[in-house]
C-alpha cells in the first residue's frame, strides 16, 4: 500500500484507480457531476486510512480480495449488497464493506466516506488463539459488528490513531509507536466484529499460568523491550498459548504482558529523560516516541506512573546532569 491523492470526473479513470487500490471493480455512475477524490495514508504495510468523497452516485461490484475494509459512512448513505438482502447505512454508521476473500457490491449515494485497511495477518498475530507456532488465520464471521457500544470504541480507536499517530511526525516515524498503535487498532477490532478467534483458556493453558510461565516471560521482556513485540512472541519465548500467558499474568501480577511491556518501556523512557543533558537534543517527544508513545498518552500514563510531567523529569535530569559535570 502507498501513500495517494487522487481527484478526477472520469468515470473510466475512477474505476481503473478503485480496482488498483481494492479489488477488480465494476463501477457505474448516475448524474452528471462524476467527480471523485480518494487520499490515502499508510500508517504501516499492513493497516492504512482512505478518504473518498463522491459527487454522485457509484455502483460497484467487486471481486474478493486479500484485506478487510472497515467503513465508516461521514455523509449520504450507501447500499450494502448481501445473500440476506441490501443494507443501508447512513451518517454514523460502521460495517465491514469487504471481508478477506468474498465479493462485494452496492451503491454510494454522493457519499463521503472513511475506510481503514486492515491485513486480516495482522489479526492473526494479535489474538490470543492457538499455540505460538500454529494460530490459525482468523477469519472474520459478519460485517456488521457485535454491538453499537463495540463500534463506537472502534471508531475512537480509528480516529485516535489517525490523529495521535498519523499526524505526529515523531511517532509516525518510530517504528514501537507504530507497531503499539498498529496493535491496539487490532485488537480493538477483533474485540468489534465476531471472529474466530478463542479468548477462553483452556485447561492445558490454566495448568501453563503457573509462576515459572510469568518468570520466564518477564525475563523476555525485560531483556527485550525495544523489539516490537506481540503477545504471540512473548507466549512463544514463554513456551506457552497466548491465552494461558494471559492467565499466568492475571493470577500472579494483577496484569496483562502487553500492560507490564508498557511500563517497563515506560521506566527506560524515564531512565533517559533523567540521564538528559541540555545540549543532547532529547525531547519529552522524541524519548516518548522512541519507547512507543505518542506525546499526548505519554504525558497522561508517565503522571500517573510517577506522579510529575516528563517535561519536570527532564528539567531536573538536565540540570542534575549538569552538576553532576561541573
Amino acid at each position: 500500500m502507498e501513500p495517494l491523492t487522487f481527484d478526477s470526473n472520469d468515470v473510466g479513470l475512477v474505476e481503473a484507480t478503485v480496482s488498483r487500490l481494492y479489488s477488480r471493480m465494476r463501477i457505474g455512475a448516475v448524474g452528471e457531476r462524476t467527480r471523485a477524490h480518494i487520499t490515502r495514508r499508510v500508517m504501516a504495510p499492513e493497516i492504512s486510512f482512505d478518504d473518498l468523497d463522491y459527487s454522485f452516485d457509484i455502483g460497484y461490484s467487486a471481486e474478493p480480495q486479500g484485506l478487510m475494509i472497515i467503513c465508516d459512512v461521514v455523509s449520504n448513505t450507501i447500499r450494502r449488497e448481501g445473500e440476506g438482502g441490501d443494507e443501508v447505512f447512513g451518517p454514523g454508521d460502521q460495517f465491514l464493506i469487504s471481508r478477506p476473500d468474498l465479493p462485494y457490491a452496492g451503491v454510494a449515494h454522493a457519499t463521503r466516506l472513511q475506510f481503514t485497511l486492515i491485513d486480516p495477518a495482522l489479526l492473526t498475530r494479535v489474538a490470543a488463539t492457538g499455540k505460538a507456532d500454529e494460530a490459525d488465520p482468523v477469519r472474520v464471521l459478519d460485517h456488521r459488528p457485535v454491538s453499537r457500544e463495540a463500534a463506537l470504541q472502534l471508531r475512537r480507536s480509528i480516529a485516535y490513531v489517525r490523529d495521535s499517530v498519523l499526524d505526529a511526525p515523531d511517532a509516525a516515524q518510530a517504528p514501537l509507536v507504530v507497531s503499539t498503535a498498529s496493535q491496539y487498532l487490532a485488537a480493538r477490532v477483533l474485540q468489534t466484529f465476531p471472529t474466530t478467534a478463542v479468548s477462553t483458556p483452556s485447561t492445558a493453558d490454566r495448568h501453563d499460568a503457573s509462576p515459572s510461565t510469568v518468570r520466564r516471560a518477564v525475563a523476555f521482556i525485560d531483556a527485550n523491550p525495544d523489539l516490537e513485540l506481540t503477545l504471540t512472541d512473548i507466549a512463544r519465548a514463554a513456551c506457552v498459548t497466548p491465552r494461558g500467558l494471559q492467565l499466568a499474568f492475571r493470577r500472579h501480577l494483577d496484569t496483562t504482558p502487553m500492560s507490564y511491556l508498557r511500563r517497563v518501556r515506560l521506566d527506560h523512557a524515564r531512565d533517559e529523560l533523567c540521564a538528559a543533558t541540555a545540549d543532547d537534543g532529547r525531547t519529552v517527544a522524541t524519548v516518548a516516541a522512541r519507547w512507543g508513545f505518542t506525546h499526548s498518552r505519554f504525558t497522561q500514563q508517565y503522571r500517573s506512573a510517577y506522579g510529575e510531567l516528563p517535561s519536570r523529569t527532564l528539567r531536573d535530569g538536565m540540570i542534575t546532569t549538569s552538576r553532576s559535570s561541573a
